[in-house]
């Protein structure tokens, strides 16, 4: 059992990991407009949007943390869900687009250092989450954590994507690595909203 003072003092680094989490994807959001406009790049302009759904998320939990009770955290777990709903979408409709199109951006040396250290930095605060969130009990932050994780992920297949395509002109890298993600998120976002039986 956490004391008053060990459950504050979790509370309080929640807290300060969705501060980072929140001011690093508004950072994010401006880098992105810049570089997606610069390179044309639908991959970048996409990972925008991204960032916008992490920062509601963010918001969703710094929201739960403030109060409690099952019924906040119940709504807090449906909008997460909704989320990753949100992020499935995206993923979808963007890879499948840059494919049939053959949609060939610009390189983009600036996107490519973003998202490697948006890979570095989301994988770090969702282990954060996860272990906070595993320690206070409170599962509305552990998942949060795992969007913070697909966020990491997605960042590294757009670093690898971009990457691909400016050494040896695989355009269609990043889109295939969306793919993937678009499974993780369907996944997740289902896990957030069925209904729990314990």
């Amino acid at each position: 059992m956490l004391g008053v003072v060990g459950e504050a003092a979790l509370t309080r680094r929640g807290f300060v990991l969705e501060g980072i989490t929140l001011s690093w994807n508004i950072v994010g959001i401006v880098v992105l407009t810049i570089g997606a406009l610069s390179a044309r790049s639908v991959a970048l302009a996409g990972f925008g949007l991204d960032s916008l759904i992490e920062i509601g998320a963010s918001l969703v939990v710094i929201w739960e943390l403030s109060g409690s009770g099952a019924r906040r955290q119940a709504v807090a777990l449906r909008l997460i869900g909704a989320a990753f709903v949100l992020l499935a979408c995206y993923l979808a409709v963007q890879s499948t687009y840059v494919l049939v199109a053959h949609y060939h951006s610009h390189h983009s040396p600036m996107g490519i250092a973003w998202t490697a250290a948006t890979a570095v930095v989301m994988f770090g605060l969702a282990a954060g989450k996860e272990r906070t969130g595993r320690q206070l009990g409170n599962l509305v932050l552990r998942t949060e954590g795992r969007v913070t994780l697909v966020d990491g992920l997605l960042a590294a297949a757009v670093c690898l994507g971009l990457t691909l395509h400016a050494a040896a002109g695989w355009w269609w890298a990043d889109p295939l690595a969306g793919y993937v993600i678009l499974g993780y998120a369907v996944k997740e976002g289902w896990a957030s909203v069925r209904p729990r039986g314990a």
